[in-house]
């Protein structure tokens, strides 16, 4: 990070990015708001440790509460193009890496980027 507005933005980016896929899916109640400020905090130490990582931070933010909702409330985002089939959960590509997106292994098809959630029709929340 060049100067420390630059890590808060980019924090405060990663932070609406989820917050948005998290809303896009209706489950953005105080204790799940909890958990991305919880990662944020964690990252914050992250990025100030590896400054070149910082384009890394929605995708490792997204996947930090995705970890936190599967261990207390179940899979999310779950995935909206295979609804006919078992329930499972979108996966963040790159895991480190910039521009991440959310993807679907088991159809193999990029379904949004991360924070692009709303754009996608039929957006279930955690099962």
């Amino acid at each position: 990070m060049d100067h420390p507005g630059a890590l808060e933005q980019t924090l405060h980016l990663a932070r609406a990015r989820v917050l948005a896929d998290l809303a896009a899916s209706e489950v953005a109640d105080a204790r799940i708001v909890s958990l991305v400020e919880e990662s944020v905090t964690q990252r914050r130490w992250w990025v100030e440790q590896w400054p070149q990582g910082a384009e890394f931070v929605p995708g490792l933010v997204a996947q930090d509460v995705q970890d936190g909702l599967l261990e207390r409330y179940g899979r999310w985002p779950v995935c909206p193009v295979c609804a006919e089939e078992e329930p499972h959960a979108l996966t963040v590509e790159p895991e480190l890496g910039p521009d991440p997106h959310w993807v679907c292994a088991e159809a193999g098809i990029v379904v949004a980027p991360v924070g692009g959630l709303e754009a996608v029709p039929g957006m279930p929340g955690p099962r």
